[in-house]
């Protein structure tokens, strides 16, 4: 299940990636956009495209285009909201296989006698596993917990923000629908919402289902945590 994952940790990640970006057409994602009420544009190379918007009253944004981490292949798909949510709400949505890979990654760096320095070199993702304990609870499907790993330093901001709407978008993709080992993560920390996601299957309706997944995250956790 894990060796497209470590495939990916092999690679230099140094090196800039060598995967072919997305040929979908702009046409129908900027129409789409468009009867969404989303702005749309497209980045300087002509390859990725970026979707902006309000929830609430706050900005988020929504990129389609090369990654910044080093276990995701071919494009990412990643999201940032401005939500003003109050600082100590903390919680992680990350789908099983990649949680296990980066909890060995972890362990391999942290054991290995010749690692002098981890700090600088840890991704995020690592660290955020370290700090927040995983938990789960009976509202919500058995097929969740399967799928998904949440993790937060308090159960019941976990509780408050994934309701059983959102639970039901992180399970119910669109056909084809992205496999479970495909990296995916939606996170709450520092007051904001984030989501970064492998782009595959890398056709229209995953992105999508990945911006109704990150805005309905957003106004749960607006609707959880308040409205400022």
């Amino acid at each position: 299940m894990f060796d497209r994952i470590k495939k990916a940790f092999s690679r230099d990640s140094s090196k800039p990636q060598e995967d072919a970006p997305s040929q979908m057409p702009h046409g129908p994602m900027s129409e789409w956009a468009g009867t969404q009420g989303f702005a749309f544009s497209v980045d300087g190379d002509g390859q990725g495209v970026v979707l902006e918007g309000k929830i609430g009253g706050k900005p988020w944004r929504l990129q389609r285009g090369r990654p910044t981490r080093d276990y995701i292949v071919g494009e990412e798909v990643r999201a940032r909201a401005e939500l003003g949510l109050p600082e100590d709400v903390a919680v992680l949505v990350m789908n099983r296989p990649l949680k296990e890979t980066l909890e060995k990654r972890a362990y391999h760096i942290y054991t290995d006698d010749l690692q002098t320095s981890v700090g600088s070199t840890l991704p995020e993702e690592m660290r955020w596993l370290a700090m927040f304990n995983e938990v789960a609870w009976d509202a919500l499907p058995a097929a969740l917990w399967e799928r998904y790993g949440v993790l937060t330093d308090k159960r019941e901001h976990a509780q408050a923000w994934l309701d059983a709407p959102l639970a039901n978008l992180l399970l119910n993709w669109p056909s084809p629908t992205p496999a479970s080992e495909v990296p995916f993560l939606v996170l709450l920390l520092n007051g904001k919402a984030y989501l970064r996601m492998e782009y595959t299957p890398a056709d229209l309706l995953t992105l999508q289902h990945a911006a109704l997944i990150f805005t309905s995250a957003c106004e749960s956790a607006l609707d959880a945590f308040g409205r400022k």
